[in-house]
């Protein structure tokens, strides 16, 4: 079948029109809607419209706007975002000082050529190594979170020279062939099996697991080149570490001379209230990989730091035996991470954090000891979970949130649990706000639920 270039161009045009307008009549909000039901049913996936449905009761709202605390879908709806993007917004929505610095590189050069040396990585390689625990010194980009783990992994058998990894059970490391053999839920493993060979799940928690594992495989004549962990497990379901466990694995991998593996992608850049979950466990990882929040919730930038031992002379030689990520450390995207981890230095995002969850925590303990539908609550700083007995009823809250205005969601691995991730600059009025609203949500779905569970 020919394409046909004309009418490709005239969608373009139509599309780019929409961007352009600074505001849309009524006839065009209610064309952008139908056509993003269309699209997504018909090019993109129909399980995106099912499982929004699963929050908003209706595929039809589009997010559109945002700024700061909330977004806005076409129709001008104002919503309290809980949830953060799973962590993307923890200096906010478009924060205007990191908008600006994105804006500044924009006005300048967008990409970079591959060839000449961009300055704007190397500065920002420098900063991580200034930010970040012991002596983390070496810096990569890349664009996701998979891709960064990916390569964590790819430098730790470099490195090592050895084969094995020790991950997880219900771990989350992301959904490349890589990463998601380190990931610990089935349900994303079957369908690629089998994977990358060489990795052994063990109890999340269980240091003593961690260590049997690693001495049985030595024993029968393997090697092992990492242990990869998240510091707080996310979408697991919000699950903290046993009290020392951490730093008994930091002393197993010296001993067996593994590397650890620190997945920060999620609890990184201030979102439990200190810097990296490294800082607030007081260990230094072998390799740190970090995301989500690190491009300020406005530009995709994910990377790894790891030890100067690690980066030895095959990596010198070949500096792109590693990777070579087209778009990993382009100026935009370092533009953003630079001003973001401004921001987050000169407003004591983390601290500001700790605070604000402590706060938050004992609102959700009030809450707990109100409806027995909430079984727990359980965080640090701005990455909570709150449990309830089914799936169904966590989704009820969700739901029951949204037509209030606060968006939320579930874990991936536990849907049982929703996720409050806000943005680290909510004020402690919108707190108020949120809190009002969930005693408003969890009084509907007790009565809802009653006697089900």
């Amino acid at each position: 079948m020919a394409i046909d270039k004309s009418k490709a161009l005239q969608e373009a045009t139509r599309i780019i029109d929409y961007i352009l307008k600074d505001d849309l009549n009524n006839d065009e909000k209610d064309t952008i809607v139908k056509d993003s039901i269309d699209n997504f049913n018909e090019h993109v996936n129909p399980g995106w419209l099912v499982y929004r449905k699963s929050v908003s009761t209706n595929e039809a709202f589009i997010e559109w706007e945002d700024s700061e605390e909330t977004f806005k879908d076409l129709y001008g709806n104002e919503f309290i975002d809980c949830l953060g993007g799973f962590g993307i917004y923890t200096a906010g929505h478009r924060n205007p000082e990191i908008v600006k610095a994105v804006q500044a590189q924009l006005n300048r050069y967008c990409l970079h050529s591959q060839e000449l040396v961009d300055p704007l990585r190397g500065y920002l390689a420098k900063l991580v190594a200034m930010i970040t625990p012991g002596d983390l010194q070496y810096a990569f980009f890349t664009n996701g979170g998979a891709e960064a783990n990916e390569m964590a992994l790819k430098l730790a058998r470099l490195a090592s020279g050895k084969h094995y990894f020790i991950s997880t059970v219900n771990g989350f490391h992301g959904k490349s062939l890589g990463a998601v053999s380190a990931t610990g839920k089935s349900d994303y493993r079957k369908p690629y099996l089998p994977i990358i060979q060489g990795v052994q799940h063990v109890e999340y928690g269980n240091a003593e697991a961690a260590e049997a594992a690693i001495k049985n495989l030595i024993a029968v004549g393997e090697t092992v080149a990492g242990l990869i962990v998240e510091p707080v497990q996310g979408e697991a379901g919000i699950v903290l570490p046993p009290e020392g466990y951490l730093k008994q694995l930091r002393e197993i991998c010296d001993k067996y001379e593994v590397f650890l593996i620190f997945d920060e992608i999620q609890t990184g850049m201030g979102r439990i209230g200190a810097l990296w979950g490294a800082d607030y466990f007081d260990i230094v990882p072998d390799i740190m990989t970090f995301g989500k929040a690190f491009g300020g919730g406005v530009m995709p930038i994910t990377g790894i730091i790891a030890r100067p031992h690690l980066w030895t002379e095959q990596l010198k030689e070949n500096p792109w035996i590693l990777g070579s990520p087209t778009f990993g450390g382009n100026p935009l995207a370092c533009a953003a991470a630079i001003a973001a981890i401004k921001y987050t230095l000169e407003h004591d995002l983390p601290g500001q954090i700790a605070e604000k969850g402590k706060y938050l925590m004992e609102k959700l303990g009030e809450m707990q000891s109100k409806y027995d539908i909430l079984v727990d609550v359980r965080g640090i700083g701005f990455l909570i979970g709150l449990e309830y007995p089914t799936p169904e009823i966590g989704w009820a809250v969700s739901k029951g949130l949204f037509k209030r205005g606060v968006m939320t969601g579930g874990t991936l691995n536990n849907a049982k649990v929703n996720r409050i991730e806000p943005p680290g600059i909510l004020s402690y009025e919108t707190l108020d706000k949120i809190i009002s609203r969930l005693d408003e949500t969890l009084a509907e779905v007790q009565e809802e639920f009653k006697g089900t569970y």
